[in-house]
């Protein structure tokens, strides 16, 4: 396959019309913050169900795996809807509106979880408040993106707009990771149960009121499209698969796809590992398992807040690496970083010095603070060449099946780690007293996946080909069709007042 150079336009300069405003973006990144929360804390707060119900780990792993199966179906649908809707105040914002609000109230009885019952009662629960709340935060987060994706038509902006989003989006990601010293802590809960329930309410409501901020505030570029001359839901429903198929044909598209996949899958699937690995084998020197559990809980939190602040400091590195080289060859750059720091965590998971483990934390933010910069610029220039072969645009079904990828990686994350964890010998019974084959193999696996997919990403990006040359070179085609198309509508209407007249 020919390879398309990634070198930077000479004389591209971001024109005033295609810049957003300070406001807009700001606006706009209060739905990060909105759509990251909920991802942040339910990653964390799941963990109830294991150690504080004592529910099987491959339970727990199938329980946040199953759900993404609904997701399938739900977020193809909420895109096409979303694409194909027309109302007074857009296509995109009601949905975002209503689903804000669904999602955050979903949140909040997901974890109303009560001591003194079955395994299997706590699985069902689970599963079936999980399902209806995805459903329900799925009309949000779709829509969203999908506005995200059409807000400004330009190569840069999209970038910036993106690391912006990106950045505000970090923010729930500073106290996340003290998730369990909060839900830990005796002298605010009863236990973590105790906590996880109280907690939600919290989630709960920063969903709903930083979700419906973009619903009410922010504009719409593409709002005043012609409705679709599409009627009857057998013809619905033969486009809905028409749109679909069409999406998953382009193989620019795929390949985002499958990258996002690797890399963000495998860091999620370390993350289910470092939890255990700190409590059992960093901290599993500690004389109770409580101490254990307290000071492991103080190191995650730590190293996740650390964490997250080099990934703000990332995330405007990535744009300055887009700019400067292009935004495929920015990922030769950060994701072979974040490898080296995924290696660095066999040197940090030191019981001597646990706190070694933060040297690990800047490398590794190279991962995801450029991944969800860039890919979902790349996924709006695709949009643009989805649209010069189609003559539509399409960004709530792009969204969908790109953040599906992104849930996809969460799920075999959950459901993979849950049976590797089984597969190491791990037995919650047996406390700190656990054998030295299980905590190696949690190291391992921890360690080892995130390295293997990260590098198997890098191979396919290597193959994306829409340069930021081929993207002026695509905006220009269509925004010259849709001058067209305008020219040819007026002329018709003309015409039919002409007849009209005559008549």
């Amino acid at each position: 396959m020919s390879q398309m150079k990634e070198k930077p336009t000479a004389h591209h300069v971001t024109a005033e019309k295609d810049r957003i405003s300070f406001f807009q973006k700001t606006i706009y990144s209060i739905g990060a913050f909105a759509n990251t929360v909920q991802a942040a804390f339910i990653g964390q707060m799941v963990i109830v169900l294991n150690l504080g119900l004592g529910v099987n780990p491959a339970l727990v792993g199938l329980v946040g795996a199953i759900p993404r199966l609904v997701d399938a179906v739900s977020d193809p649908l909420t895109g096409y809807f979303s694409d194909n809707l027309r109302t007074r105040w857009g296509r995109r914002k009601p949905l975002i509106f209503l689903g804000a609000i669904t999602g955050g109230i979903c949140f909040v009885i997901m974890f109303q979880l009560f001591k003194g019952q079955s395994e299997m009662y706590y699985f069902w629960y689970f599963l079936l408040f999980q399902v209806l709340y995805f459903i329900g935060f799925t009309c949000f987060s779709i829509p969203w993106i999908a506005l995200g994706y059409e807000m400004t038509p330009d190569y840069h902006e999209r970038t910036r707009l993106q690391g912006a989003s990106n950045f505000v989006g970090q923010l729930p990601w500073l106290v996340a990771p003290w998730c369990w010293a909060i839900m830990h802590n005796q002298a605010w809960f009863q236990d973590i149960v105790h906590g996880g329930r109280v907690l939600s309410f919290i989630i709960g409501g920063f969903i709903v009121v930083a979700g419906i901020m973009p619903a009410i505030f922010n504009k719409e570029y593409f709002h005043k499209l012609p409705k679709p001359d599409i009627k009857g839901p057998l013809n619905v429903t033969k486009d809905f698969f028409k749109g679909a198929a069409t999406t998953l044909k382009c193989k620019p598209f795929v390949k985002l796809c499958g990258a996002t996949l690797l890399i963000f899958g495998g860091f999620m699937l370390a993350s289910a590992f470092t939890i255990y690995v700190v409590f059992f084998y960093v901290f599993g020197g500690a004389p109770v398992l409580d101490q254990a559990y307290a000071g492991g809980g103080k190191l995650l939190g730590w190293y996740g807040t650390f964490s997250a602040i080099c990934t703000m400091g990332v995330i405007h590195i990535t744009m300055w690496l887009s700019r400067k080289f292009g935004k495929r060859n920015a990922f030769f750059v950060t994701i072979p970083l974040s490898i080296i720091g995924y290696a660095l965590k066999w040197i940090g998971y030191n019981p001597d010095h646990p706190y070694m483990l933060l040297i690990a934390a800047p490398f590794i933010a190279f991962g995801l603070g450029s991944l969800f910069t860039l890919m979902s610029s790349m996924v709006a220039d695709v949009c643009d060449l989805d649209e010069l072969h189609t003559d539509t645009r399409r960004e709530g079904m792009f969204g969908a099946i790109y953040w599906w990828m992104v849930k996809l990686g969460l799920a075999l994350a959950s459901l993979v780690s849950g049976i590797l964890i089984n597969a190491t010998g791990f037995r919650q019974e047996l406390g700190l007293a656990q054998p030295v084959g299980t905590t190696l193999w949690l190291r391992i696996f921890d360690i080892g996946i995130p390295i293997i997919t990260s590098i198997a990403a890098l191979f396919i990006i290597k193959t994306f080909e829409i340069s930021e040359l081929k993207a002026c070179e695509i905006r220009g085609q269509v925004e010259r069709r849709r001058g067209e198309r305008r020219s040819e509508g007026r002329r018709a209407e003309e015409e039919r007042r002409r007849t009209e007249r005559r008549d």
